[in-house]
């Protein structure tokens, strides 16, 4: 247990400090799909690197979604979540120490999320809430399909890069793409403590890129199990069959 929470802190540091860090200096120019091609990049060399410890979660809506299909405890749970929040803080240090001293910090902050005057189209709070929900429903939906067969194990973690990619994609210029609590509190907590741009702002409103991605993995991880699950096979043999079974048995005690 152990190894698992010390991956899922490495994994979710890196993912803040890579996938932020490019929303953050913007890629040099690389815009909106630079930021969304970092993030789910992140996502591919995780997987395939603390897949096999941990099933690279680094996300708590993810990990709730695991606990809703029964595929891991409540004290399990609860060591990822922690170890989840605790690694996108340390990685948000990290980015933060790398950008210290450039005009990133004061102009862009570090890769938070927000809604009216944090959005870059001024979405309301509520639109916010709806966006975070249906994006994190989608990536996590696609995330409980592609590991729900061990014969979709090898692609996995492309497939669940690129729908990270997709979700940021739509979501980047409305709320800044959250879909992972842990990685919006990180990068709104650091932002604050350092007086980053915006950054009290928007550790005022990490409250609904919390509770609308939980919302949001809740939900994909209930509709996957209602749609995969199977109706009982009957164990029970064709008349036919009981017939032919009988008349056999008889013949053979003549």
């Amino acid at each position: 247990m152990v190894k698992k929470c010390l991956a899922e802190l490495i994994g979710t540091a890196v993912l803040v400090a890579f996938g932020c860090g490019v929303a953050a200096t913007n890629g040099l120019g690389a815009g909106y799909v630079g930021i969304a091609l970092a993030f789910g990049l992140v996502i591919v060399a995780m997987a395939y690197s603390i897949g096999n410890v941990s099933g690279c979660h680094v996300n708590p809506a993810v990990s709730l979604a695991m606990l809703v299909n029964r595929k891991m405890t409540p004290a399990e749970f609860a060591g990822y979540v922690f170890s989840q929040f605790v690694g996108a803080t340390f990685g948000a240090c990290i980015l933060y120490a790398m950008l210290s001293g450039t005009d990133f910090l004061s102009k862009n902050g570090m890769g938070t999320n927000g809604y009216g005057d944090l959005s870059a189209t001024g979405i309301t709070a509520f639109g916010a809430f709806v966006t975070e929900v249906v994006l994190t429903f989608v990536f996590v939906f696609a995330i409980c399909g592609v590991t729900s067969k061990e014969k979709f194990g090898n692609p996995a973690g492309l497939v669940i890069g690129a729908s990270l990619t997709l979700v940021h994609l739509l979501g980047l210029p409305l709320t800044g793409t959250s879909v992972n609590p842990a990685r919006s509190f990180g990068a709104a907590l650091i932002s604050m403590i350092f007086g980053c741009s915006h950054g009290s702002e928007a550790f005022a409103q990490v409250w609904l890129f919390i509770v609308a991605p939980l919302i949001g993995g809740a939900l994909a991880a209930l509709v996957y199990k209602a749609l995969d699950s199977e109706a009982p096979k009957s164990t029970a043999k064709p008349v036919a069959a009981k017939s032919t079974n009988t008349q056999k048995s008889k013949s053979k005690k003549k």
